[in-house]
């Protein structure tokens, strides 16, 4: 099987969960230590292997499209000025990946984001990066962990893949919860699994349960590999909640005649798209970029 080399990246959201950050810096713009949440959500897409990134986006976030062009009046005052390197660090993707833009229309809700990418990605399988989420660069190998281990484990059986994490209980009702197949749901060293990553058939997903109800503690994190057959699913998926069309609607149909995988994370995840949570990040990156150079 050919290998994912597409990727997509909704950015559309307003992200009200930030404001006032976000009400006119897209809240994907927002720093986390010296660089903005979307650079190292790319890069990780980027180590994974991925050429075509496609973001879907909005008419008012079109400074994240900016932000992976090339300025040439910047470029060229730096390098007048002899700030060759600083010019370099601006132009960091490499060549043969592209980044390209199309916007979702009507906010219907993350499947119809997804949906909205089909006229680009076409007939290839792809993988999905949630942009709230930013996962940890600073510790493990993004060329081997997470995403790139799911789009092996994608080559190996063509099931599809969902990075989940265990959280505490008093977490559960926030998440996508994985249901998991009778083989596991005795087991509980599969909620336990030490830092690494286990890729597992799911038998479905139980959205935001309270925790009496919740059938394990692994909760979606915010990357997905599918296959393409999963804009099928999406195209005839009917609007539910909010009026808007569901990814986890179309992962259910996806499951009863293709199965689907979960793959359990390795090492930490922030969610730069809560307040909390990004103070938080903010302050960890910081710290280990600071390190660095010193």
């Amino acid at each position: 099987m050919q290998k994912i080399t597409h990727a997509v990246i909704p950015v559309a959201g307003f992200g009200t969960r930030m404001l006032p950050l976000s009400k006119s810096v897209p809240k994907e713009l927002l720093p986390l230590g010296n660089r903005p949440a979307i650079h190292y959500v790319v890069e990780e897409a980027i180590a994974a292997g991925i050429k075509h990134i496609v973001l879907i986006g909005h008419a008012q976030k079109s400074a994240i499209e900016n932000y992976f062009d090339i300025n040439a009046e910047l470029d060229n005052q730096l390098r007048q000025k002899g700030k060759d390197e600083l010019a370099d660090s601006l132009n960091w993707l490499p060549d043969d990946v592209t980044v390209s833009m199309i916007r979702q229309g009507k906010p219907l809700g993350l499947g119809h984001a997804v949906l909205a990418a089909r006229p680009i990605i076409g007939e290839h399988n792809f993988a999905v990066l949630l942009p709230d989420v930013v996962l940890d660069p600073f510790n493990g190998d993004m060329s081997t962990d997470n995403l790139s281990f799911m789009i092996d484990a994608f080559a190996k059986d063509s099931h599809s893949q969902i990075l989940v994490d265990k959280v505490a209980d008093e977490d559960v009702h926030k998440y996508g919860i994985a249901q998991l197949h009778e083989v596991f749901s005795d087991a509980s060293a599969v909620d336990d699994e030490a830092d690494m990553n286990v890729s597992f058939k799911v038998a479905g997903f139980v959205e935001k349960p309270n925790v009496a109800e919740a059938p394990s503690r692994l909760a979606v994190v915010g990357r997905y590999v599918f296959s393409h057959h999963i804009f099928d699913y999406l195209a005839n998926t009917e609007a539910s909640v909010g009026g808007e069309i569901q990814l986890t609607d179309a992962i259910d149909a996806l499951i009863s005649e293709y199965g689907v995988n979960v793959t359990t994370m390795r090492g930490d995840s922030y969610d730069a798209g809560d307040m909390r949570s990004y103070m938080q990040a903010f302050i960890y990156f910081a710290q280990q970029q600071l390190a660095d150079k010193e």
